[in-house]
């Protein structure tokens, strides 16, 4: 596990942590960011942000925000519902 995880909400830091992949809610559908993945910023819909850690799959309910990827860093602004 290379792939560093942040997602933030306006509250908290939610999670921030070394995780196996990222599946998030793009506003023109849902994709996975995996290690190495290419750079990219992109909007958020409502939907689910399921990510897969040491311990197993967990899943945070979102109703929008942004993701940025970068050199195997990830990090999501998200509203929380």
């Amino acid at each position: 596990m290379s792939l560093k995880l942040k997602i933030i909400s306006p509250e908290k830091i939610e999670y921030s942590g070394e995780v196996n992949s990222v599946t998030v809610p793009g506003t023109k559908g849902s994709f996975e960011i995996l290690n190495d993945h290419a750079p990219i910023i992109s909007s958020l819909q409502s939907g689910v942000v399921e990510y897969v850690t040491a311990e197993g799959r967990q899943s945070l309910n979102i109703t929008g925000g942004f993701v940025e990827v970068q050199k195997n860093m990830v990090n999501l602004c998200v509203e929380l519902n």
